[in-house]
């Protein structure tokens, strides 16, 4: 806790000094680029990852980036997904998992979570990612690329998921809203992202990478 107290001195006496200004235009509102839905893990900073402002990214975490499928849960995701599209009018939704996802190795050992049970109901949602990995993964057995597979298709699956919120489908209809799966690994700084073009998570290299995660198509790792 100390370290937190500190961090917030030197936040006041450092940081904020510096882009003060930038602060005081927040209390006209908010205007952000994306909702930027990734992993609760301690480890991201989505922040320092896409080096934004405060004010330029509208975050949604939780364990293992899920977003339920609308109407099978009355929580927050459905809530911020809807105020981020149609009343903040952000034009990217990115969706974005990372190595060495804890989460996503419960979905591969579920056995994990016995003494975990709302860990366990939670990652209900990601079945389909483990129906995949059970019928079309057999043939990887190395336990880490089975685990990038699994954080790879764990993002597919939650796109589709986030497809069946009316607002997201409306704006996805009016092609004022494109969608992205990402995949960060935190051990080396890379970011891959899903180019339905070629079935494949690539890496994300110069200002040019803007594809958006179009029709699911599975990869073949």
């Amino acid at each position: 806790m100390q370290k937190l107290v500190e961090g917030i001195h030197q936040f006041q006496t450092d940081i904020f000094s510096s882009k003060q200004r930038l602060f005081e235009t927040l209390i006209d509102g908010q205007h952000p680029l994306a909702l930027f839905i990734t992993c609760s893990d301690s480890r991201i900073d989505p922040s320092l990852l896409t080096q934004t402002e405060p004010g330029e990214l509208f975050i949604m975490r939780n364990a293992g980036n899920i977003v339920p499928p609308y109407g099978t849960l009355n929580g927050g995701e459905a809530a911020t997904i809807e105020f981020a599209v149609s009343a903040l009018g952000v034009k990217d939704i990115v969706i974005c998992g990372h190595s060495h996802c804890g989460a996503m190795k419960g979905v591969l050992d579920p056995g994990k979570l016995d003494d975990l049970p709302a860990v366990r109901s939670w990652l209900s949602y990601a079945d389909s990612t483990q129906r995949i990995m059970q019928e079309n993964y057999e043939h990887i057995s190395e336990a880490n690329a089975r685990l990038t597979a699994t954080v790879e298709e764990n993002v597919l699956v939650q796109l589709e998921h986030v497809r069946t919120h009316p607002t997201v489908a409306a704006a996805l209809g009016r092609k004022t809203l494109n969608l992205h799966g990402w995949v960060y690994e935190f051990e080396t700084g890379q970011v891959c992202g899903y180019r339905p073009q070629v079935g494949q998570f690539v890496l994300i290299e110069g200002a040019g990478f803007t594809a958006p995660a179009a029709t699911r198509e599975l990869p073949s790792i």
